[in-house]
Parts: C-alpha cells; structure tokens; sequence
C-alpha cells in the first residue's frame, strides 16, 4: 500500500466509510484521478488531487506579472484541481437546484473529497449506445440557460473567489498553439510578424471576452462531463462534473465548449438546433451580435484547445490526442467562415497550410 492509498482510507475512515471497497476509474488530461467506493450498501466516489501536482492557482487580486511569475494556472485563471473550488463550484450549483454531486466529506488541504455517485449516464456514453441525442443536447441547453440565468457571486459557498475571464487568461489560451503547434508540426514556424499579427487580430476579440463576462461558466461544458439523471426533473436532469475551473465568463464560452465537442462530432444541424434553442431561451437584446461572439470567442476556445493537444502529444507523450485534432480544425473553418472573422482566416491560410491542419 502506498503513503497515499493509507492517507485516502484514513480520510475514508474519518468519513464512516471504514473498509470502503475502492475501484479506481480511468483517468483523463488532468493530474486528478477518481475512485468509486462502496460500503454497506452506499456507493460514491472519492476525488483524488495529489498534492503539488500543479502550479498555484490564481490569487485574487494578483497583478499579470504576477501570475504569469506564478506558472500557467494562476495565469490562465484554472483552480489547480483544487478540491476547494470542487465543492464550492458543487455547492453554488446545487444551491440553484442543478445536479452537481453532493459533497459528503472533504479535505481540502489534502486534496481529497468524498462526492456523491452520479452514475455512469455520461452523455458521450449514451449517444454512442443509440440514445436520443436531440433530447439530450436540448436537455444540455436548458441546463445551461438556467445556469446562466443567476446572477454570480463574487465569492462562492466556502469562499472560493469566482474571478472573471480576463484578458490575460484569454491571451495565454490562444498563445499555446503559437508555442506548441511548430513543435508538433516540425518546420511549421512563425515569424516576428505573424505573431505581432497574431496579437492584433485576437486583442479586440479578447475585450468582447470580457466586456460580456456576465454569467457562471462552468468552463468544461461538454458530453464527457454530462450526465444524464432522467429520474429528475427539468434542468436538473443534467448532472455537471468537472466544473472547479469555473469563473465569471461571456456566455458564449460554455456553447463552445458543448458544440465544439474535441472528442465527438456536432453536426452543423445539431449546432443549429442548439443554438436556436438556446437563443429562443435566452432573449438576448440583441441576437445578430451574439453569433459573432459565438464564432469568434469559438474560434479563440478553439485554437486553445489544438495547443492544448500540441503539447499532450509532444511534451506529455499523449499521443491519443492527436486524434481529436482534425475535427478540431474543422471546427475552426466552421467559425472562420463568418465574415467578421476574416482577418483571422487570412492569418491561419497564410501560416498554417492545408497539409498542417489535420
């Protein structure tokens, strides 16, 4: 048994949960893992963050320089894994009468929680086994509009702060990619040039970012971390996971994020559907202004997430990532096809070829 097996049944113990049986479930990106544990009858899970795993998270009030001194979480405004951004993310959720998991016990200094058991519904899962996917992307999309229709805090159940999608999370999600696609793609290079362009095509997109960051973005809103709970009613029926990143975002962030799906296929009518459903829902004052924000802070989610990928592939030694990467791309000529995006297009036609977006 390892330090860390007898620190997880110590903390398992403190909880009444004493000789739990722990099977340990597959693992993904992130350096946290899960297990799920049964003990007289009640199943649930428990939430493993190892302990300086990750660089610190974002301290409020830091200035640029200081987070970026920090490393890439406090300056991308991520939670670290954070088991106290979890429950407080869990809670606030809860407390809108939406379907996180219950927080039965934590430990926040050491990186551990025990977390109610939603299930195994998860909606890649699902679809893939034949179930109903418009039901479940309209399901999604009500769920979200009810998020977003609550106010946010400036501080969470617990006291975990909800910062705000700033400029410079922005600029370091979209700079990954200028760092990260020339080493997945040798003899790929850009110039001085096209990295100054680079700036100045995504700086007005990055102020519409946050001039709009008005809801709770969960930050990760997509069909591996639904779940599907039909024994429930309304926008509860969507059970949310992964959501301890959360922050203060424009609200097209979290659209994104579920139709812009890295491991899965939208098609354009499913994109279509959801958006008009959401866009019914939501009212905004003004929709012909918000598809643009759709398009483009799309666009910027999703060129973070091709040099996320990069970097899994060619640093990390994950090469199951490069298979996401061409729906990605195609993706992005999606949301490049909107006129307001053009100069954004011209860029990507002129540095990255054909043959190096696939």
């Amino acid at each position: 048994m390892t330090t860390r097996d007898a620190e997880i049944d110590a903390f398992l113990a403190a909880a009444g949960w004493d000789g739990a049986v722990r099977t340990r479930l597959p693992g993904d990106a992130s350096t946290r893992t899960y297990e799920r544990v049964s003990h007289n009858g009640r199943i649930a899970m428990v939430m493993n963050q190892p302990l300086n795993a990750e660089t610190a998270p974002c301290p409020p009030g830091a200035t640029p320089d200081e987070r970026l001194a920090l490393g890439y979480n406090a300056a991308a405004r991520l939670a670290a894994g954070r088991v106290d951004a979890f429950t407080a993310c869990a809670r606030y959720l809860t407390g809108l009468g939406l379907s996180a998991p219950a927080i039965y016990a934590a430990d926040a200094p050491n990186g551990l929680a025990l977390i109610e058991d939603l299930g195994d519904g998860l909606y890649a899962r699902l679809i893939e086994d034949g179930a109903d996917e418009g039901q479940l992307y309209d399901a999604a999309i009500d769920a979200l509009v009810a998020l977003q229709a609550a106010t946010p805090p400036e501080t969470l159940p617990g006291g975990w702060p909800l910062l705000t999608y700033d400029d410079l999370a922005y600029k370091v999600a979209h700079e990954i990619i200028i760092e990260w696609l020339p080493q997945y793609r040798p003899g790929l290079a850009f110039d001085e040039a096209a990295v100054a362009d680079w700036e100045t095509i995504w700086a007005p997109i990055r102020a519409r970012g946050v001039a709009g960051a008005s809801v709770f973005c969960h930050r990760d809103y997509h069909a591996e971390n639904l779940i599907w709970l039909p024994d429930r009613q309304g926008a509860a029926r969507v059970g949310m996971l992964d959501f301890q990143d959360a922050l203060r975002a424009h609200p097209a962030w979290d659209l994104s994020m579920l139709l812009h799906d890295a491991r899965r296929d939208i098609a354009p009518a499913l994109e279509t559907a959801s958006l008009k459903r959401y866009l019914a829902l939501t009212k905004p004052a003004d929709a012909t202004a918000f598809l643009p924000d759709y398009h483009a802070l799309g666009a910027l989610n999703i060129v973070r997430i091709l040099g996320i990928f990069a970097r899994l592939v060619t640093r990390d030694g994950k090469p199951r990532y490069a298979g996401f990467m061409p729906r990605m791309w195609a993706y992005l000529d999606s949301c490049l096809a909107d006129p307001a995006l053009a100069d954004l297009k011209t860029w990507f036609d002129a540095h990255v070829p054909a043959e190096a977006r696939r």
